[in-house]
């Protein structure tokens, strides 16, 4: 198989520039090198529209319109799946301080099956009902502030503006299990390993990186069996490169692990990794790469609810049942919480006996790390 990875919407360590919220991946899949079966028809467009490379930021949606009737051609004849894999910008901030908050391996103020079954979904949203952009803002700078102190000064004052409103969420179990996993985490602050130290770090929580997981996942699902060699072509990029190979490289060195998260939760499934190493080219110097940027540019558009020509809106259309989408965003989380709690079936009197007998030794456990934190004057 062979596939080519290109991304948009890149804005680095700045996750709230208004302009481009998302970050976006798309991967083309085919069974065919594309650099070498679809270079011909490429050419013969390139020439057409007398452009160097097809660049459809640059070509727009209606100068696009006539290069679909070759991506339709090329898409059949080489059965090209294309997926897109978004990171909200905004929405990672949160959700990164959710799971380095409330991570109940670290916080012991934060119960078991808050954060490590699917009712983290629910307590998530809570949370993020509280963040307003200045606030969120606020807690990724803390992040990413190698100064201790600094970080930890921000963090506090993160954390204070939280405590001051969650007593407008309502239901007492959550502004209980927030209030408490705040106030330990304001006072153990030292514990918690928030802030990145080296650039590395900050690298590594980086929405490009985080996106670029459920590309690799992505692949390993396309694959469908382990031991499959594949041809990865991601697009050059001089920052990220590097830290993409290693995690590449780390998910093929764990991949006969089981990777399983709490009960409930989606594990992780990398056992399709393949052996061969990510080749990182030019946009300029791979035909993969040049069809994958047009596929992305008109799926972007048609995803952010913005206008399409009717070819264009044919090309999304051929791909409904075969692409796969996926994001990092609280819309998704709240999809998944929706579907959890649909599917929870009305529990039994021994169910019920059982849950009470262990959140009960739980919750004496969670009580002896209650912080309680004195208002300011």
């Amino acid at each position: 198989m062979h596939f080519y990875v290109d991304e948009t919407g890149h804005t680095g360590p700045n996750l709230f520039d208004r302009t481009q919220p998302v970050l976006s991946y798309g991967v083309l899949s085919s069974p065919d090198d594309l650099d070498k079966v679809a270079e011909a028809d490429l050419a013969a467009l390139r020439k057409k529209l007398g452009v160097q490379r097809l660049h459809a930021a640059e070509l727009g949606i209606h100068r696009l319109d006539e290069v679909v009737d070759t991506l339709l051609v090329l898409q059949k004849k080489h059965r090209i799946r294309f997926d897109v894999w978004q990171v909200v910008k905004r929405d990672h901030a949160v959700i990164s301080f959710f799971d380095q908050v409330f991570d109940q391996g670290m916080n012991p103020a934060v119960p078991v099956v808050a954060y490590w079954t699917p009712f983290r979904y629910p307590l998530l949203l809570n949370l993020a009902s509280l963040f307003d952009d200045e606030l969120a803002e606020k807690a990724w700078r803390a992040r990413l502030e190698a100064h201790d102190e600094r970080s930890s000064s921000l963090f506090s004052e993160v954390c204070s503006a939280l405590l001051a409103h969650v007593h407008t969420l309502g239901d007492h179990r959550y502004i209980e299990l927030i209030t408490d996993a705040l106030s330990w985490a304001m006072t153990h602050f030292d514990e918690l390993g928030y802030n990145c130290k080296t650039g590395k770090q900050k690298l590594q929580i980086m929405p490009n990186m985080i996106g670029f997981q459920f590309v690799l996942r992505g692949i390993c699902f396309r694959l469908g069996a382990p031991n499959r060699k594949a041809d990865i072509v991601v697009d050059q990029q001089s920052q990220f490169n590097t830290t993409q190979r290693e995690l590449r490289d780390f998910y093929y060195q764990i991949r006969e692990q089981p990777w399983i998260n709490g009960p409930g939760l989606p594990g992780m499934d990398v056992t399709n990794m393949p052996a061969e190493p990510l080749v990182f080219q030019s946009g300029t110097q791979s035909a993969g790469l040049e069809l994958v940027d047009i596929y992305l540019w008109i799926f972007k558009r048609f995803m952010e609810g913005k206008e399409l020509t009717r070819p264009l809106a044919r090309l999304v259309y051929t791909n409904r049942n075969t692409g796969r989408m996926d994001s990092v965003s609280l819309q998704s989380v709240a999809k998944r919480a929706k579907e959890f709690l649909d599917k929870l079936q009305e529990p039994t009197a021994e169910m019920l006996k059982k849950a009470s007998e262990y959140r009960d030794q739980e919750e004496a456990k969670r009580l002896a790390h209650r912080v309680q934190i004195l208002p300011t004057s």
